[in-house]
């Protein structure tokens, strides 16, 4: 079988690593050559085979440790156990001066700080639009700290941003920790967020209902002008394409209008007088057969 490198493949620099950052150099680099942002690539798709390949073996404990024998051998890491075997050879032979102590002593290795999760959230038109947003986070020390958040336009909720070294010191000369950011991206009165679609009510009169109608509607960059059939009823929805929310692939998701057929509260004396004679000439009813 042809050796791949599979922490190469996460993006990761060595062996020595917990299995929480392998699930978060995974999650980085599957978004990254995921089929529906690279389509029609073939080595994107190739890629991610690899990707899922290295995540199976190097998120379970005891695959990893065998498939690390194989990557020290393959990147030349030096085994402590027999370094320190050969030094107590010498030790027999009499060349106890020559030893070099620095060898047998267990090195420490660089330790990657802790990354760091929190979440923050975003209106809606924020996302939609994209924004440079300030946040202050309380530091492990107890200190307030303020990073600069680049919100890009479009962002999906439950997306993370990745402050590179934000999160944790490191220890041994490691690198820090990062910083994830989790956008929480909040509904408004107007429009409710379902994936890429938007949804949002559609008040009709009883007359625009039954007559049918071109009505104006509010959607998140403007206006549109939509037909409204004969009959429609409350609940029936209305789908105005590529009017919803940003889908990250250049295009737009739908606004899904919700019909809801509203009865004035106060009539005039003779808008009262018009329904009693449509009740009188009228013989629909809605609960007969």
């Amino acid at each position: 079988m042809k050796y791949k490198d599979y922490y190469k493949l996460l993006g990761l620099e060595t062996s020595r690593v917990s299995i929480d950052e392998i699930k978060s150099a995974y999650r980085l680099a599957a978004k990254k050559y995921h089929p529906d942002l690279n389509v029609g690539d073939l080595l994107a798709e190739e890629r991610i085979k690899d990707i899922n390949e290295a995540y199976r073996t190097l998120s379970v404990p005891a695959s990893k440790r065998k498939y690390d024998r194989i990557w020290n051998s393959k990147n030349n890491v030096k085994n402590y156990q027999n370094i320190k075997g050969r030094n107590i050879f010498d030790m027999f032979l009499g060349n106890v001066e020559n030893i070099d102590r620095d060898k047998v002593k267990k090195q420490k290795n660089p330790i990657k700080g802790e990354n760091v999760e929190t979440e923050i959230k975003v209106s809606l038109e924020d996302a939609f639009y994209g924004l440079e947003k300030k946040i202050s986070l309380r530091t492990v020390e107890g200190k307030m700290k303020t990073f600069s958040v680049k919100i890009p336009e479009g962002i999906r909720n439950g997306e993370k941003i990745r402050l590179i070294g934000q999160g944790k010191a490191g220890s041994n000369g490691g690198k820090n920790g990062d910083l994830f950011i989790k956008i929480d991206i909040e509904n408004n009165r107007v429009f409710k967020l379902f994936g890429c679609d938007l949804c949002t009510d559609l008040k009709l009169t009883p007359w625009e209902a039954a007559l049918g109608t071109r009505v104006n509607i509010k959607t998140i960059d403007g206006e549109t002008k939509v037909y409204i059939p004969q009959g429609i009823q409350s609940g029936e929805k209305v789908k105005i394409p590529n009017k919803g929310y940003k889908d990250g692939k250049g295009g737009r998701g739908d606004l899904i209008a919700d019909v809801k057929i509203m009865v004035p509260k106060n009539l005039e004396l003779d808008e009262q007088e018009m329904f009693e004679k449509l009740k009188e000439m009228s013989s629909f009813n809605p609960r007969g057969e």
